[in-house]
Parts: C-alpha cells; sequence; structure tokens
C-alpha cells in the first residue's frame, strides 16, 4: 500500500480544455462575454431537458438571483434544510428574509413527512399566503438541497407547494446528472421540477469550471429577469441605464471555456463514479459498524458523495476518532457539515424538530470519491477501514 495522498474530491480535467482556453486569450473574450457561454448554456439545457439556462458567477449567486426573481423580499421567511452546505442558506439573509430550519430523512435530504406537518399545524393558511403562528410572518418558499446528488422527495414537496401556494428553488449544486426513473417525474433532472433549480461548478463538484454555476427554469421570464440582474440590470447597455440594482454575477468567458469540455464528458464521470461506490459498497458491507449511505434506487443518481455512517458500538472507534486516523494516512476524508441552525448567524431562528440530522452530524463521514479515483485507490480506502476497525 502506499502513502500517496488520495484526495476526497478533485476535479478531472482534461488537455484538450486548453484550446478552448487559448481562443479566449487569442481573442481577448476572456471576461463575462464570449461564444463559450453561451455554448455552455445551451449544452447545459439540452442535458438537462429545459429550454434555456443561464450561467452565473457561482451556486451561490444562482440562489441570490432565485431568490430575489421569486419575489422573497424582507421580512418573508423560507423553509430550509439543516443538514446543508451554509451557502444554501445564506441568500436568504442576502434578502433580508429569514430562514426556518427542517430535519433530513434517510436519504439526508428534507423531510417532507416534517414539513408537511409544520405547515399543517405551526401554521395558518389564510388568502392563499402561509402565516407562520409563532413569527406571524408570511412563509415564501421553501429551498430544497439533492444532498451529495441523491435526490430528494420531489412528488411529495410539489404537492405541498400546490397545496400551499408555496415557491420551491432546488438548490441542485451537488445533484447535476440526477434524474428520477420512476413516478410523476420520471425523466425528469434535479433543478427542473421546482420554480427554478441552480448548479454549481466548484472545482470540487462533478462537472467544474473553477468556479461558476447555472440557472433553469420552464419559466423564460424568470430566466429573462435572472439573466437582466446578473449583468448589472443594464435597461440601456449603450447609454448605461440602469433602473434596478443588479449585481456582477454573469461566468466569465474562460470559465466557460472550462465548461463546455466538462459538460461532454459528465455521463463518463457518473459512470466511475457508480462504478467506485458499487466497490465500496461491496466491501463496506463485511465491515461491521460501517453503513455505506444509499442512493434512491428509484432515481440515477450522480453519486456525487458517498457517506459513511460510523456505529462505535460495533467499529469500536467513534467517527472522530476514524475521521483523523484515515486523514493521518493520506487518505482525505471530512465530517458532515455542522448543522446551519447551530452557526453563529442562525442561532436565533426558528427550527422544527430536528432528530435525525443531529445523529447523521455526528456520525458520518464522507471518503474519497473523485471522478478520476481509481480502483486500486479504493482497495486503499477499504483496506485502512478494516484495519482501523
Amino acid at each position: 500500500m502506499t502513502n500517496k495522498p488520495i484526495p476526497l474530491s478533485v476535479p478531472n480535467l482534461s488537455l484538450d480544455i486548453l484550446e478552448n482556453v487559448k481562443e479566449t486569450i487569442e481573442t481577448g473574450w476572456v471576461s463575462t462575454g464570449g461564444r463559450f457561454i453561451t455554448e455552455f448554456e445551451e449544452k447545459v439545457a439540452k442535458y438537462v431537458g429545459v429550454e434555456r439556462a443561464v450561467a452565473c458567477q457561482s451556486g451561490t449567486a444562482g440562489l441570490h438571483l432565485a431568490m430575489r426573481v421569486l419575489g422573497i423580499e424582507p421580512g418573508d421567511e423560507v423553509i430550509v434544510p439543516t443538514l446543508t452546505f451554509i451557502a444554501a442558506v445564506n441568500p436568504v439573509r442576502y434578502m433580508g428574509a429569514e430562514p426556518i430550519f427542517m430535519d433530513c430523512d434517510e436519504t439526508l435530504n428534507m423531510d417532507m413527512d416534517k414539513l408537511e406537518e409544520f405547515l399543517e399545524n405551526e401554521c395558518d393558511y389564510i388568502d392563499g399566503k402561509v402565516i407562520n403562528k409563532k413569527t406571524k410572518k408570511q412563509i415564501k418558499a421553501i429551498v430544497v438541497v439533492h444532498v451529495f446528488g441523491n435526490p430528494a422527495n420531489m412528488e411529495k414537496l410539489m404537492e405541498i407547494k400546490e397545496k400551499y401556494n408555496l415557491k420551491v428553488i432546488e438548490d441542485s449544486t451537488e445533484a447535476l446528472g440526477s434524474y428520477y426513473l420512476e413516478g410523476k417525474y420520471a425523466g425528469k433532472h434535479c433543478g427542473t421540477i421546482g420554480d427554478i433549480g441552480v448548479y454549481s461548478f466548484n472545482a470540487n463538484k462533478i462537472i467544474t469550471t473553477g468556479g461558476g454555476g447555472m440557472v433553469v427554469s420552464n419559466n423564460q421570464e424568470l430566466l429573462d429577469k435572472v439573466a437582466f440582474l446578473g449583468v448589472q440590470a443594464k435597461t440601456d447597455s449603450l447609454y448605461f441605464v440602469h433602473d434596478e440594482i443588479g449585481y456582477n454575477y454573469r461566468m466569465t468567458n474562460i470559465q466557460a471555456a472550462f465548461g463546455r469540455d466538462q459538460i461532454d464528458r459528465l455521463e463518463g464521470f457518473i459512470e466511475t463514479k457508480i462504478r467506485n461506490y458499487n466497490l465500496y459498497k461491496e466491501a463496506i458491507e463485511n465491515i461491521e459498524g460501517l453503513t455505506l449511505l444509499p442512493f434512491r434506487d428509484d432515481t440515477r443518481a450522480n453519486h456525487w458523495f458517498y457517506s459513511i455512517v460510523v456505529d462505535k458500538g460495533n467499529y469500536g472507534i467513534d467517527r472522530d476518532e476514524l475521521l483523523r486516523k484515515l486523514n493521518e494516512s493520506n487518505i482525505q476524508t471530512r465530517p458532515l457539515w455542522r448543522l446551519i441552525h447551530k452557526q453563529k448567524p442562525y442561532l436565533d431562528n426558528q427550527v422544527y424538530d430536528i432528530e435525525r440530522a443531529e445523529y447523521y452530524e455526528k456520525n458520518l463521514i464522507n471518503i474519497p470519491c473523485s471522478s478520476n479515483l481509481n480502483e486500486y485507490e479504493v482497495e486503499v480506502v477499504v483496506e485502512k477501514l478494516k484495519k482501523y476497525k
């Protein structure tokens, strides 16, 4: 076995990209204009099955724009998961609104049964508006995150959306390439079902542009507004007329030069991720005290991140000790995020029956899952998991 570091999740880049990058340099189109942006938008839209996609600076920027165009205002409330990366929640505050934190289910995604209970028991529905009994404020939207690329229960969520007249923002920043195989949304990609969806191309994502994001929707008016606000809300670009507050959120052409190549390789990346996941699964099933969390079998998940739950009673050491030992062995692993309702900026926000998320926060680790991870490296990780039992 080798001491060569095995990273958690790194980009899988090809030198073929250099031709695209060379063109951006030779033409001078390195900033927020150029053909690669348009071509990347078109490729992503075609891949996920929507008419149009709008590129932006990051997944976070995309979420901020989504909330802006959906009419989230100061004093509003938005229901969010506590088990997610903080970037899914911060844009609520950018809008001057407040998050309400919801628990997860066994897929790590928002618990739709608890969401329904909360809306039924803790809210009033008056004249098409959901009013929080505790705060007397209007709840306008739900942010659903497809955690680690595992699709959330969108059928149940969309029923709740219709019943309560709420907006749904799909944070699909980890779920590009994940889609449903069964039910009402069979064939539909994560991000294309709610009012608006957002993807991320950060360096650790399944495809990357270094940074960057993409907003999709079946509502063309919303996308027009996203595109308009993302370039400083220019009403007249020749004479620099701006009738609204906008943002410098456009993706650069040099980022899109990476993306246009990466999107063509996405299915190959997913194939590798599924293969490596299955190698891990077969091996970890035989290690008492460790459970590799499954992806939903009624979906084709992109298998972006692999999660192991550590049962100290049967494994012999706890999650934190295993985490330390693996990282000391040059195997990069990480714990689950600190739950957002426990983070300093959100300590005073409303939470609803957080239970399962607390368990996963204490007992879950993510193990190496890059799309260029090879079979030998999987074996190295597995051997260490066996050794430390």
